[in-house]
C-alpha cells in the first residue's frame, strides 16, 4: 500500500500510476479512490499520470474521529500535492470530491493546477437556504442520517439504485455496481461517513468557486437524483468565470461508473483541448 503520513499522523492512502501530466481524482461519498478505476485506466493508457486518494475516514486511509470536514479534506489533499511535488495538475472531483476540489483551490490557489473538472459536484451548496431556494431541505439530509444510522449496510444497498439511475425505465441494472458501492461504503469509518453528510450538504463553496481561475469543466447529468443539476451544476457554471458546462442527457449521479466510455471521451477532450 502507498500511504502518506499526514501532519496529524493520519495514514493517507493513494494510488499513483503512469507518467506524464498528473491528473488528481477526488471521490464522492461514501466511496474511495477505486471509484475512479475506469477513468484512471483510460487516461493512464492515454499518457497521463493518474492519482487517486482515499479521503480520510474512507477506504484504506486512517479513520480519525475529528477532521471530517471540507477544510481538513482540502488541506490533506494539499499535503499530497506537496509530497508528490505535483505541478500543472488537472483536478477532477465527483460529488463530495467536487467540493474538495473547490475548497482546495479556495484555500491553496491554483499554482499547482492547470485545469479543473467538477462532475455531479455538490457546490455551490446542497442545502436549501434563503439564499439558495433551489437546494434540498434539511429534512432530506436528516433522513440520510437516520437511514445511515439505523442500518448503514442496507442504506448503502438502497442508495446505490438511484445513485446509478437503476430505478429508471429501460436502464439495465448492474448488481456488480451495487455490490461494489456497498463494499466500498462499508469499508469506511462510520463516524467519518456520518460527519461527511454535514460536510457535503452544508458547506458553502460559493467563494471557493469564484476563486477558480483555470479552465474548468462542469459536467453534470440532467437526471442526477442525488445532486440535482438545478441547484449545483447550473449555479457552479455561473460562479466559475469562463467555465464550460456539459450536460449529459439522462446522466445519473454515478455516470462515471455506468457509462464510462462517454464520460472518458468527454474528459479526454477537455484535458487535451
Amino acid at each position: 500500500m502507498t500511504t502518506l503520513t499526514l501532519k496529524d499522523g493520519t495514514e493517507f492512502f493513494y494510488k499513483d500510476w503512469g507518467a506524464g501530466q498528473p491528473i488528481v481524482f477526488s471521490h464522492g461519498w461514501p466511496l474511495d479512490g477505486d471509484a475512479w478505476d475506469a477513468q484512471m485506466l483510460f487516461l493512464g493508457q492515454h499518457g497521463y499520470r493518474v492519482i487517486a486518494h482515499d479521503r480520510r475516514g474512507h477506504g484504506r486511509s486512517g479513520q480519525t474521529w475529528e477532521g471530517n470536514d471540507m477544510d481538513t479534506y482540502a488541506d490533506d489533499l494539499a499535503q499530497l500535492f506537496e509530497a508528490l511535488d505535483l505541478k500543472d495538475a488537472i483536478m477532477i472531483g465527483h460529488s463530495t470530491g467536487g467540493g474538495e476540489v473547490a475548497r482546495y483551490i479556495g484555500r491553496h490557489g491554483t499554482a499547482r493546477v492547470a485545469k479543473a473538472v467538477l462532475i455531479g459536484a455538490v457546490p455551490p451548496i446542497m442545502l436549501k437556504t434563503d439564499a439558495n431556494p433551489e437546494g434540498l431541505p434539511m429534512e432530506v439530509f436528516d433522513g440520510i442520517r437516520a437511514g445511515f444510522t439505523a442500518d448503514r449496510s442496507q442504506f448503502f444497498k438502497d442508495l446505490a439504485v438511484p445513485f446509478f439511475g437503476f430505478n429508471r425505465d429501460g436502464v439495465k441494472t448492474s448488481q456488480g455496481a451495487i455490490d461494489s458501492f456497498w463494499s466500498i461504503g462499508m469499508l469506511g469509518s462510520v463516524k467519518a461517513e456520518f460527519d461527511c453528510i454535514k460536510a457535503f450538504s452544508e458547506t458553502d463553496f460559493t467563494e471557493d468557486l469564484k476563486k477558480i481561475d483555470v479552465p474548468t469543466l462542469i459536467l453534470h447529468g440532467d437526471d442526477d437524483q442525488i445532486v440535482p443539476i438545478v441547484a449545483s451544476g447550473y449555479k457552479s457554471h455561473e460562479l466559475v468565470k469562463g467555465s464550460t458546462l456539459h450536460v449529459v442527457k439522462g446522466g445519473a449521479h454515478g455516470m462515471c461508473n455506468v457509462q464510462p466510455e462517454e464520460i472518458n471521451e468527454i474528459l479526454l477532450g477537455f484535458i487535451k483541448g
